[in-house]
C-alpha cells in the first residue's frame, strides 16, 4: 500500500531540519512518508538586529503559517520557544515532541567562572540579559544572532567568553563537550517551552491525518507541562522582546509545580513566584495573575512602552 506523504515545513538551520528530520522519523515509523519543505522566515533573513527590535510575534512562524493556511505543507516543525502564546485563528499546536533538558547553558572553548569582573558573553535573549544583569550585573552581554554554527563563530571572531545558550539545541548539535557552566534552573528559570519541539497545523489538516500524527508524535507528560506554561505566557502577554520566563513540572503526588515571572530589562526587578495545581489551564492563568498583580504589570507596561 502506498504510503501518505506528510510535508513537513520546517527552517532552513542545522536545528531545525535536525528537529524536522526527528518529526520525519516518528512519522516514518508509523506508515507515512515524510518530505521536508525548508523555507527561509523573516528572523532567519534579519541577522544584524536584535529579536526585540524586529517585533517578536510570529518572527520565525509567519512564512510557515503561510504555506499550512494553501497546503502546501501539511505540518510546520518549530522550537516550541519560537511559538507565540496566542495562534492565529485556525491554527492549533497539534502535538509536543518528548522534552529534552530545558537548561540555559554557557558554551565556551575555555573555563568559565561567572564571578570574573571581566567576563563577556553572547546572547540574544532579552530574558538571559535580564537575569544575567540581575544576577551577576558586573558580567557583560553581546548582542549575538544567527544559528547555533554562525553564534560559535561569532563568538570567537569576536572576544566573547562565552555563549549562552539552551541545552538542548547544544545537545542536538553535538556541541556537548564545550558546555562548560549549567545555570540552576531555580533561579535560571528558562523560557516558556524550551527543550520541547512543536507541530503545529491548520484547520484545513484532514481531521484523521492529524490524529494520526498525533498518536504518532506527542509525548503526553511534555504535552501537559507545555499547555501549562504556555497558558501562563498567554496571560501574560509576553513575546520574544519581553523577559518573562516560565516552566512547569510534574511531582511525584501528580500535581503540577509552575515557576514563573517576569524581569525588567535592566535586571534591576525580578518577580518570581511558584503555584502548584492539577488544571493546566486554570494554573497557568493563576500564576500569570499572582505576578501581574505583585508588580509584574507595572513592568510589563514599562517594558512595552519601551520598546514603541
Amino acid at each position: 500500500m502506498e504510503r501518505k506523504v506528510i510535508k513537513i515545513g520546517t527552517r532552513k538551520s542545522k536545528l531545525a531540519l535536525w528537529q524536522a528530520n526527528y518529526v520525519g522519523d516518528m512519522l516514518d515509523q508509523h506508515g507515512f512518508q515524510p518530505q521536508l519543505v525548508p523555507i527561509e522566515t523573516k528572523g532567519d533573513k534579519i541577522q544584524n538586529v536584535a529579536l526585540s527590535k524586529i517585533g517578536s510575534k510570529g518572527v520565525f512562524t509567519e512564512e510557515l503559517e503561510a504555506l499550512l493556511r494553501t497546503k502546501q505543507i501539511d505540518i510546520a516543525v518549530h522550537s516550541a520557544k519560537d511559538l507565540q502564546s496566542q495562534l492565529p485563528d485556525g491554527f492549533s499546536v497539534l502535538s509536543f515532541c518528548e522534552r529534552e533538558s530545558p537548561d540555559d547553558v554557557i558554551v565556551s572553548d575555555k573555563e568559565i567562572d561567572l564571578n570574573d569582573r571581566n567576563l563577556i558573553l553572547g546572547t540574544s535573549s532579552t530574558r538571559r540579559i535580564a537575569m544575567l544583569k540581575h544576577y551577576y550585573p558586573h558580567i557583560k552581554t553581546v548582542d549575538v544572532r544567527g544559528n547555533l554554527q554562525t553564534r560559535m563563530e561569532k563568538m570567537k571572531a569576536n572576544s566573547m567568553d562565552g555563549l549562552v545558550l539552551a541545552y538542548a539545541g547544544v545537545r542536538r548539535m553535538h556541541y556537548d563537550d564545550q558546555v562548560k557552566y549549567w545555570f540552576d534552573t531555580d533561579r535560571f528559570i528558562p523560557p516558556v517551552g524550551q527543550g520541547a519541539v512543536a507541530i503545529e497545523v491548520h484547520q484545513n489538516l484532514d481531521s484523521e491525518v492529524a490524529k494520526q500524527i498525533k498518536n504518532a508524535t506527542n509525548h503526553p507528560l511534555t504535552e501537559k507541562m507545555l499547555v501549562t506554561e504556555r497558558a501562563f505566557l498567554r496571560r501574560m502577554d509576553g513575546g520574544c522582546s519581553i523577559p518573562v520566563f516560565g516552566h512547569a513540572e510534574m511531582e511525584s503526588d501528580g500535581q503540577i509545580m509552575l515557576k514563573g515571572g517576569i524581569a525588567s530589562l535592566d535586571g534591576k526587578e525580578l518577580i518570581q513566584r511558584t503555584m502548584y495545581g492539577s488544571d493546566p489551564l486554570a494554573l497557568g492563568t493563576s500564576l500569570a495573575e499572582e505576578i501581574l498583580q505583585s508588580g509584574g504589570k507595572k513592568v510589563l507596561e514599562e517594558i512595552k512602552s519601551s520598546l514603541r
